[in-house]
């Protein structure tokens, strides 16, 4: 286990031979139906706009995983609450996904407390050499390239939309991830550190 101390050093793991080694960075997010309101431009007929929205704190969790050499995106949703089992379901699940280049993953994440889950520890050791956790420093949400991730989502998927249902929210943000699955261009440059 690692922990990243400044920007440069991340910078540095990102300067590794990408023939070696996949860079992935790993987060969790939360997206609420009663959506989210941002400006706007509307026709000037309009004089006042009405957008609607539920009056709900009810949402739904994603964990996700982008691979920053180009923009592959994986996403997994979490219906129950995040904790070091689900987050243990979800690393089983990327590194199953991950394993077929033969490089070593490495993983950029933040310091949640279920990321550092004993119930994981063990494995997390035995699969430290071709699957590896690095983590950032407390308080830093900035220097996780996903972040970015879930802005461009909430940007696109979910900014200024009334969703009735939690089914409705879901299935926009599912089908934006889905875009991004195969690896994405507008991904790999979002999370690319110059």
């Amino acid at each position: 286990m690692l922990i990243l101390l400044k920007k440069r050093d991340l910078k540095k793991i990102l300067k590794l031979d990408k023939n070696k080694y996949d860079i992935w960075a790993l987060d969790e997010v939360h997206f609420q139906q009663y959506g989210s309101r941002c400006r706007m431009w509307i026709p000037p007929e309009i004089k006042e706009p009405v957008l609607m929205h539920h009056p709900t704190r009810a949402g739904i969790g994603y964990y996700g995983a982008v691979r920053l050499c180009d923009g592959k995106f994986v996403y997994k949703p979490e219906l129950e609450k995040f904790n070091g089992e689900t987050f243990f379901s979800f690393l089983k699940y990327l590194r199953k996904i991950s394993s077929h280049s033969g490089r070593k993953v490495i993983i950029i994440t933040d310091n949640a407390r279920y990321h550092h889950a004993r119930l994981h520890k063990k494995w997390r050791k035995k699969c430290s050499d071709k699957f590896e956790l690095m983590f950032l420093p407390p308080y830093s949400p900035e220097l996780n390239p996903i972040e970015r991730v879930w802005k461009l989502t909430r940007r696109i998927a979910v900014h200024n939309r009334y969703f009735p249902s939690l089914q409705n929210i879901a299935d926009a943000i599912d089908s934006t991830f889905d875009k991004w699955a195969a690896g994405n261009e507008t991904l790999r440059k979002l999370c690319a550190f110059i």
